[in-house]
């Protein structure tokens, strides 16, 4: 018995609940859910769905699932004004439809599990990069800190993570497709390449023992007088409290109840007022390091060296006898949130945005600090989600990660989460002992494999000082660079091309095989 064809009606329902669902599930591949097993079939959807379409159908497929994603996966902008928040996540969406084009064409070739796992490469460097420095929020990597394969990313670094949870997500359809032709030798290869990448990655080895010794290094979660946007609203709330929790530390050390540090870390934005320009900022924060006795390093909100119209997010080697030293100015400076492009025309359209009265300026040089006889590299909030602000630091000779991070603001969404996760990940990437600071959390410590140590609640002052394994040796992901990534993303544009290239010869062929061999008409 024949079954009818399926409409073309149904054929599209079906394509866009595919992407839906595609989307959607993916968002619980990510922190809060951590459910990492989820992003290959989610590529596995996008596949299915633009399978033997048009360009156009396939963009508008990859649309539709990078809204069901984005859409809640950013809902964490909504704070800073709902607008915002659809306009991002609709941004984003744009490279997952425009990603979707080249799926559909890839599929047609040899090989075609790799030309995708490529794609998902090609399309999260331009995301990362483009415009005003891109928005790295939402890689496939960053859902995986909890995963078998995590330790991969120590030989090729987040790119390297996404590749591989896309293989095998298109592997999946791979087998799915090679079994219902009863070619079970090939389905076979394409499970025992799937099973292979999890093994491989539960037994590789990741070192954490130190290499350079194990200081006691100390941070600070000072906490805010609110959340949200007027998390700062009370001027030097945010600052006395970490003073306050630096001087309480600086009593139990006194009083043998805990171990005295080589370094202090304070979180981005932990002096609310600059302390170049406020000289009884400048005293609170001597005092804080006079008390402890060994350097702080803040983060504080400064003039951008020699551009009075700007300021600067810094992180600031703070030693208690000569003051401020070394600093490193954040790199990657948030678009919207701490600069406004075109200001001259948003600024009249957007009231909001006079919040941020003066730009901040981007930092031109790696956050490699030394303070207390240890060389760290510093990130600032979510420079963490950016490949090359985090390995260069290292590469810069940083013994260990510190990321110092204001997440204030959106306290009560998922972000801080998101956040932890992806710092989890670079713990492993560069084979470094990491430590957050951060105003209201989560701060913590994670060790080179990505193991949490020690982690502070949220929303309260606290303190903790650990003894932490300095590293020297680089992963085989920081000595290839962004080598990885480039070639990867260079095998999707040609395997995009050479598919567009095959389809119009076919086509072609096709038109002269029509006209060469007429079917006859029937006589009459």
């Amino acid at each position: 018995m024949l079954t009818a064809p399926l409409s073309p009606r149904l054929h599209a329902v079906i394509r866009i609940a595919l992407a839906v669902v595609g989307g959607l599930s993916l968002l619980y591949a990510f922190p809060p859910y951590g459910q990492w097993w989820i992003a290959p079939f989610s590529v596995a959807a996008n596949i299915v769905a633009v399978r033997g379409t048009r360009w156009w159908v396939a963009f508008l497929l990859g649309l539709v699932q990078g809204l069901a994603f984005f859409i809640p996966l950013l809902k964490f902008v909504e704070v800073a004004g709902t607008d915002g928040w659809f306009i991002l996540a609709a941004w984003c969406s744009l490279w997952i439809g425009l990603m979707s084009i080249v799926v559909m064409l890839v599929q047609r070739l040899p090989l075609w599990p790799l030309w995708i796992a490529c794609a998902w490469i090609l399309q999260e460097m331009l995301r990362s990069r483009v415009p005003f420095g891109g928005f790295s929020w939402g890689r496939l990597a960053f859902g995986a800190s909890d995963a078998p394969v995590t330790s991969l990313a120590s030989l090729g670094g987040a790119p390297l993570l996404t590749f591989l949870l896309a293989l095998m997500g298109a592997l999946l359809v791979w087998v799915v497709i090679r079994a219902r032709k009863c070619d079970f030798v090939r389905a076979g290869i394409g499970v025992a390449g799937a099973a292979a990448i999890v093994v491989i990655g539960i037994v590789l080895p990741l070192p954490t023992a130190a290499e350079d010794g194990s200081p006691y290094i100390a941070v600070i979660q000072g906490n805010t007088a609110d959340i949200g946007m007027s998390a700062f609203d009370q001027a030097r709330a945010v600052l006395d409290n970490h003073v306050k929790e630096t001087k309480r530390l600086a009593e139990q050390v006194a009083a043998g109840e805990a171990q005295q540090p080589q370094l202090v870390l304070w979180p981005e934005n932990a002096s609310d007022m600059d302390p170049y320009a406020n000289p009884s900022v400048y005293t609170e924060i001597s005092s804080a390091a006079q008390a402890i006795g060994v350097p702080i390093i803040i983060g504080a909100v400064i003039g951008y060296p020699g551009d009075p119209t700007r300021v600067a997010n810094a992180g600031i080697v703070w030693d208690p006898v000569t003051g401020p030293g070394e600093f490193y100015i954040k790199r990657h400076p948030v678009p919207f949130g701490e600069f406004v492009p075109f200001r001259d025309i948003l600024a009249k359209l957007i009231s909001r945005f006079e919040r941020v009265p003066r730009d901040f300026g981007a930092g031109t040089w790696p956050g490699v600090l030394t303070a207390g006889g240890v060389t760290i590299g510093d990130v600032i909030c979510y420079e963490v989600a950016y490949d090359d602000i985090v390995h260069d630091a290292i590469i810069g000779g940083g013994q260990v990660l510190v990321v110092q991070t204001n997440n204030a603001t959106y306290m009560g969404t998922h972000q801080p989460d998101q956040q932890w996760a992806i710092t989890r990940l670079r713990a492993v990437e560069h084979g470094r002992s990491t430590l957050v600071a951060a105003t209201t959390g989560i701060s913590g410590w994670i060790t080179p494999d990505g193991a949490v140590v020690q982690e502070l609640p949220l929303m309260q002052s606290d303190h903790f000082v650990g003894a932490i394994p300095l590293r020297d040796t680089l992963t085989l992901s920081d000595r290839l660079s962004y080598w990885p990534e480039y070639l990867a993303s260079l095998a999707a544009l040609i395997a995009a091309i050479w598919a567009v290239v095959t389809r119009r010869r076919l086509r072609r062929d096709a038109a002269l095989d029509s006209r060469e061999n007429p079917e006859e008409e029937p006589i009459a």
